[in-house]
């Protein structure tokens, strides 16, 4: 049996991990060993009709484990923490999912990781286009979501002040579910009056917002003004843009680079964002993150270049959450050289799942511009 080393698990790391297949085993052990592993895990061990610590082997084999999700609902957050942490452990930032499909999924992000995709998102602004030293108007969920802590982080890594406007999804979920359009158009309404007191009266040159917002902005001539005035870095997140309507952003607003992240609060993280051609595509930061692209009715992974259903996998030393089903469909890409998975392009959101419907609010993709 090879030896596990449990230090590849030790982050930040400034590079990758030089033998993914022995991160695993360390993630494995890690996880499943009975001094090390979290009480979530060592008493969903007891139900599996399999042996982690033995039959998972390679990152195919994380195939094996059931979708657990769900679980994450009303799971103690105390029993996410793996046991190797010490006593007292890490006190966790508790990140939760949009509620799209029920109750919210919570994650518990110890401060190594957390420190760690603060990194990361430093060096994809800088690569997008951000202007540090000038501030950040974010248009996008705070409260319980993970997107708006780090981006207040990165922001001020940055030296950039950071302004955010207060964002309800969840409630906007619920004015859509009961097809109330006039109540959604009022409350974007006054989430755009909040950003514009911020345009006309703040030092600005940044934007993070989701692409209906933008949308709404774009609709809005005196809105599309100030940002054309004041806005050199747009990042839009939390919905997929098509070709087309990303070039007529462009044209509204040319003063700006347009970056695109995708991110999910199941995996902890955004991936790598690269441009291939005029498409968006999302490598995951394997081998923390791994994604697969499958064909939901057999469980195979489509062909390249064709859609399927997005299967994430995180791996890390704080939490582990193996073959999650997601909601989103996507095209399965290429990754990099030695890359563990799937790259993924095009993500959209399924009509349903698990037999609710699949209710965006703020998130919509679809803009009328």
């Amino acid at each position: 049996m090879a030896e596990i080393d449990l230090s590849l698990l030790d982050v930040p790391r400034t590079g990758p991990v030089p033998d993914p297949e022995a991160y695993l085993r360390a993630a494995i052990a890690w996880h499943f060993g009975e001094d090390t592993g979290s009480a979530f895990w060592l008493r969903t061990a007891q139900t599996l009709n399999f042996d982690p610590l033995t039959d998972v082997k390679v990152f195919e084999d994380l195939r094996l484990f059931p979708n657990l999700v769900n679980e994450l609902r009303d799971a103690p957050v105390e029993d996410l923490i793996p046991r190797g942490y010490g006593t007292p452990a890490p006190v966790p930032k508790i990140f939760e999912s949009g509620g799209t499909t029920g109750a919210p999924k919570r994650t518990a992000q110890l401060p190594d990781w957390v420190e760690q995709v603060t990194q990361w998102q430093i060096e994809d602004f800088t690569a997008g286009g951000f202007v540090a030293g000038q501030g950040l108007l974010y248009l996008m969920p705070s409260g319980p979501h993970g997107v708006g802590h780090f981006s207040r982080a990165v922001s001020e890594r940055l030296g950039s002040v950071f302004y955010p406007v207060d964002l309800d999804p969840r409630w906007v979920k619920k004015l859509s579910a009961r097809n109330a359009t006039a109540e959604v158009s009022g409350y974007v309404g006054h989430v755009l009056e909040q950003a514009r007191f911020v345009l006309q009266t703040q030092r600005v040159a940044n934007l993070h917002t989701s692409p209906p917002l933008l949308g709404a902005i774009a609709r809005d001539d005196a809105m599309v003004d100030l940002v054309n005035q004041k806005i050199r870095y747009i990042l839009i997140s939390g919905a997929h843009v098509d070709l087309d309507t990303l070039d007529l952003l462009r044209e509204i607003f040319p003063t700006a680079e347009i970056a695109m992240a995708f991110g999910s609060t199941m995996i902890l993280s955004q991936a790598r964002t690269r441009v291939d051609g005029d498409a968006f595509v999302f490598d995951p930061r394997a081998p923390y993150v791994v994604f697969w692209v499958i064909d939901p009715d057999t469980g195979e992974c489509v062909p390249y270049g064709e859609r399927g259903q997005v299967v994430m996998n995180h791996i890390s030393k704080g939490m582990f959450i193996p073959n999650n089903l997601e909601r989103d469909t996507a095209i399965r890409m290429n990754g990099p050289d030695n890359q563990i998975g799937d790259s993924v392009s095009e993500v959209v959101p399924v009509a349903s799942f698990e037999g609710e419907p699949v209710i965006e609010g703020v998130y919509l993709s679809l803009i009328h511009i």
